[in-house]
């Protein structure tokens, strides 16, 4: 049975209007797209496929099933 995994993605609005999305837990697992919908689909596929090459090369898979985020506003 497949265990349930929690990828946090951190999506980062670029100048010319699109998306780039990056998955902290893995390593150089970076995409984007034209709209937030788009790039949360492209960073869904970027994720199963990081993990695919993980599980053939026997490699343990990170998530973020452990961990905790909070945002906190300062005025500077």
């Amino acid at each position: 049975m497949l265990k349930t995994r929690t990828f946090r993605i951190v999506l980062r609005k670029e100048p010319e209007g699109a998306y780039t999305a990056l998955v902290p837990s893995l390593p150089g697992c970076i995409t984007w797209g034209e709209t937030v919908e788009k790039t949360l689909d492209m960073a869904k596929d970027a994720i199963e496929n990081y993990i695919a090459v993980l599980r053939e090369e026997g490699e343990q898979i990170p998530d973020d099933n452990e961990t905790l985020e909070y945002s906190i506003q300062l005025s500077a």
